[in-house]
């Protein structure tokens, strides 16, 4: 299969359209355009789920008709999708029957027009002990019905133990301005270790260091932001700061502050102890996909500016709500 790593455009990859959350998908012209030229500018590392959607429209549909409509753009794409968790609920099922149900819906899905890269259950199940969960995956692997495997949302203990069961392709995890939680918790430093490259998800801070919302009353009624504790109307001003100051170096420097925190991200790629890292910006259009394929060139005093920016304005609120949180990092 393909490198799960890249070179300039390359090292940004893509969460697209409806392989990520929207209250409103896109069309389907809008989405395989915006798809066509994520791929043609190199950005090559997709990354869906079935979680994305419902069990009858989710994510691999999406995939299915784009790769049936452009064959020859299947071994091009790295695809990682997350599954293991009970259809139509945001509960994690790490079981060998859940493990076995999810995979093959998944390839039912996909229907041998594209190859399963990667799979990943989407959180650990706190009943079965991860590496029973990858242990499951690993005859898929073993079967030749997968690529590899990637863990989403895990602890440095949790990488280290599946990874003696079997050697673990990727670790996907929140990170971005909004989120440094893996650059003080291990998982970074234990990836590094190991040779794990990290899959940056929500890099733009889920919209928010794009500068698309500005006070609270900016986020559309539909959007699934109302549900994120940093996102709520009695922390908003305070977190807007972060956004602020960041505006603040992207004016300095003529970009937009998505190019900036899509830069700091890659600055510390393979560097410092830390893994090989690619970010997943979710995009809608071919001209967000342009921009954020053209990520700001940062150097040691821009990096050392927003270390400060993120001391002096802490974000504030958790990541998810409580029942959610306490899946993180499992």
């Amino acid at each position: 299969m393909p490198k799960l790593t890249g070179k300039d455009v390359g090292e940004v990859g893509y969460g697209l359209m409806g392989l990520t959350w929207r209250p409103s998908p896109p069309s389907q012209e809008q989405s395989f355009e915006a798809m066509h030229t994520a791929l043609s500018l190199g950005a090559n590392n997709w990354n869906g789920g079935e979680l994305y959607g419902s069990p009858e429209r989710n994510s691999l549909h999406l995939l299915n008709e784009y790769f049936t409509k452009y064959p020859s753009d299947a071994d091009k794409v790295v695809l990682s999708i997350k599954g293991g968790l009970v259809p139509g609920q945001m509960k994690p099922d790490g079981s060998k029957a859940g493990v076995q149900r999810s995979i093959d819906e998944c390839l039912k899905q996909l229907d041998g027009k594209k190859f399963l890269d990667l799979f990943e259950c989407a959180r650990v199940d706190p009943q079965v002990p991860i590496d029973e969960t990858v242990r499951y995956i690993a005859d898929y692997v073993k079967a030749g019905k997968l690529g590899g495997i990637s863990l989403s949302e895990v602890s440095a203990a949790s990488i280290r133990k599946a990874h003696t069961v079997h050697p673990i392709s990727a670790v996907e995890v929140e990170f971005s301005l909004w989120a440094t939680d893996i650059l003080e918790n291990g998982v970074a430093a234990t990836c590094a270790e190991l040779g794990i490259p990290i899959i940056a998800y929500s890099p733009l801070g889920r919209g928010f260091l794009t500068g698309k919302y500005k006070k609270h009353s900016d986020l559309e009624s539909d959007s699934i932001l109302h549900h994120f504790p940093r996102f709520q109307p009695d922390v908003f001003d305070e977190n807007i700061k972060l956004l602020n100051a960041v505006e603040g170096i992207a004016k300095e420097k003529g970009v937009t502050p998505a190019q900036i925190a899509l830069g700091w991200i890659l600055a510390q790629s393979g560097t410092k102890g830390l893994p090989t890292i690619i970010p997943i910006p979710g995009a809608t259009t071919s001209a967000k996909i342009e921009e954020n394929v053209k990520p700001a060139k940062l150097g040691e005093e821009d990096m050392k500016a927003l270390k400060e920016i993120l001391n002096k304005f802490p974000v504030v609120g958790g990541r998810y709500h409580e029942t959610a949180q306490a899946l993180l990092f499992a």
